[in-house]
């Protein structure tokens, strides 16, 4: 007879959400508690808004074909992840949790009329404009990116961020031998060294943590596993505008002791090491768009319309010569103003009293404080960092 836990798991596996091939590193979560009359990973809501529309995930469900199936795009699943998050890791959902799938509606006119504008006249109705100017000809909805652009990425941040924890070791520390020889001449092995037999840590390993109940752990907690890089300056002025994270694994805790804790290393993007810091995993969906044309070659702003305008200034991995699905950081975040899926016509100035070239387009997928993680949406040619930028 098969446990209840386990047959569980297994539908979490079948729920798995339809994510494109490199989306899908992530191992379903082991440490699942009975909620209610289901089991699940989650900690579902006890109760839910007033007026909400709310589905209970069955059996073979996920949020791709709950996007199809309500908002009428499955590239719009972010929004339900958005709506729903509780749901840590967005690649499993469990039957008998709520998925509340209501969105807010704004009317209609209010819509068109902010796209459009008023009507100038009496026969230039609402319905008219709409047909003159082609709305429903702008394009579908499209995701600007994938999760592995945003979690397989990293930041600019603070020169010296603080972090609350850090991994201190792990299964392999004490599972390599150190073979001693006897007065007899024979070897034995002795456990509990400091020579790991695996350095470069990835999904399903086994790490330790620096901190436990004391410091406010406990079993199922997600931690983004940090590594600090280099100075980030501004290629402008070679101002340091801070310090590069790079986002390494993602790691949930499993148990907790009084100072210490065990985790499992549940998603990875690169090898983690015994040292890496530890930061609160924030679930962030991927922003969608409805995609337009990009600004006719033939209409750049003018060359001053460029003062002092927003700049790449770091490109992911070191890349130096940028073009499609790169993605690159640009030194403006929240307190600019700037939001997950803003577009920005990409330009470069000639250095004379022509106008500027446009290069391209660059759709924000994140932000900090005084930053922004972007993905190349359009490219006409190669960009660089130093290449500024201007709202579409």
């Amino acid at each position: 007879m098969r446990c209840p836990k386990a047959v569980a798991w297994a539908a979490a596996v079948s729920v798995a959400l339809s994510l494109p091939a490199s989306a899908q590193d992530s191992a379903p979560p082991r440490d699942l508690k009975l909620v209610g009359d289901h089991w699940t990973a989650w900690d579902p809501p006890a109760t839910i808004e007033e007026g909400a529309e709310v589905h209970i995930i069955v059996r073979g469900d996920t949020l791709w074909d709950l996007a199809a199936r309500f908002y009428g795009d499955p590239y719009l699943w972010p929004q339900l992840w958005e709506r729903n998050q509780y749901i840590l890791d967005a690649h499993w959902i469990y039957p008998g949790d709520p998925l509340v799938i209501g969105v807010e509606v704004e009317d209609a006119t209010g819509v068109l009329v902010d796209e459009l504008g008023e009507p100038e006249g009496e026969q230039d109705t609402l319905a008219e404009l709409v047909e003159d100017r082609g709305f429903f000809d702008r394009g579908r909805f499209v995701q600007l990116g994938t999760a592995d652009d945003i979690y397989c990425s990293g930041y600019i941040g603070d020169e010296d961020e603080a972090f609350p924890h850090e991994v201190t070791g792990s299964e392999y520390d004490a599972l390599a031998p150190r073979l001693r020889r006897n007065e007899t001449g024979e070897f034995r092995a002795s456990f509990g060294t400091a020579d790991a037999i695996k350095v470069g840590l990835d999904t399903g390993d086994i790490v330790y943590l620096d901190g436990g109940r004391a410091a406010g752990l406990s079993p199922g907690d997600v931690f983004v596993a940090v590594d600090p890089g280099g100075l980030v300056r501004h290629p402008a002025t070679n101002d340091v505008i801070g310090r590069f994270y790079s986002y390494r694994a993602r790691v949930r805790v499993l148990s907790a002791q009084d100072d210490t804790a065990i985790g499992e290393i549940s998603f990875s993007c690169r090898p983690l090491w015994v040292g890496s810091r530890l930061k609160r995993f924030e679930p962030e969906p991927v922003p969608s768009e409805r995609r337009r044309p990009m600004r006719p070659v033939n209409e750049p702003v003018a060359n001053e319309a460029l003062d002092g305008a927003p700049t790449i200034v770091y490109a992911k991995d070191g890349v130096i010569s940028l073009g499609q699905d790169h993605v690159v950081y640009v030194d403006r975040g929240a307190i600019d103003g700037v939001e997950p899926g803003d577009v920005f016509t990409v330009y470069r100035r000639r250095g004379n009293r022509h106008p500027p070239v446009i290069l391209g387009e660059v759709a924000v997928l994140t932000v900090q404080s005084g930053s922004a993680l972007a993905k190349v949406v359009e490219s006409r040619y190669p960009m660089y960092i130093g290449d500024l930028l201007d709202a579409k």
